[in-house]
């Protein structure tokens, strides 16, 4: 079994988590979608699971994407593998004032010949490597941005002591590729 945090554990180990939620926590998982193929004594499976989670008061949503595989034995089908993927979603996005979001806008470098720009064209920010289209990009707070589409990145900003802008990391995951701010072309 391959947990949605990337863990892998045997059958025993998963059995062993199975258990009632704790007071003030309840839920509900719902298959929204769901397909399987057989081949000879094998089944492939995949669906999608739309999670609600009433923890303590609050509602929480998740939305899985399961694949399972299936092995016909003498005794039935068996599940020989599962792998749980959480779907990611882009965070919700909040708005500046005006004169903070052109802070953002300038060149930036990874290397000799890695360069990003940010556009503020005084209602939208954009983003993009030299030479590329540059598409929209997003605040999640001050100094976290992030282009929709793309919620396994974050555009981190860096500042100096006086406030201004001197580059970001362009974090996925835990990995971060360092930008720093350049002069404009």
């Amino acid at each position: 079994y391959v947990d949605e945090n990337g863990s892998v554990i045997s059958r025993d180990e998963f059995l062993k988590q199975i258990e009632p939620l704790p007071p003030g926590v309840s839920g509900k998982l719902h298959i929204v979608s769901y397909s399987a193929r057989v081949k000879g004594d094998v089944a492939l499976v995949i669906h999608t699971d739309d999670e609600e989670e009433v923890f303590h008061g609050q509602t929480l949503h998740a939305q899985y994407l399961t694949t399972e595989t299936w092995r016909r034995e003498s005794a039935g089908w068996k599940l020989a593998l599962a792998h749980v993927y959480a779907v990611l979603k882009d965070p919700p996005a909040v708005s500046l004032p005006a004169a903070e979001m052109e802070q953002y806008a300038g060149r930036y470098q990874a290397a000799d010949d890695l360069f990003y720009v940010i556009t503020w064209d005084g209602k939208e920010l954009t983003g993009g490597r030299d030479g590329r289209a540059l598409k929209p990009l997003e605040v999640e707070i001050r100094d976290v941005l992030f282009a929709p589409g793309q919620p396994r990145i974050r555009k981190i900003f860096h500042r100096d002591a006086a406030g201004r802008i001197t580059g970001f990391v362009d974090r996925r995951e835990s990995w971060d590729l360092a930008w720093r701010r350049v002069a404009q072309k």
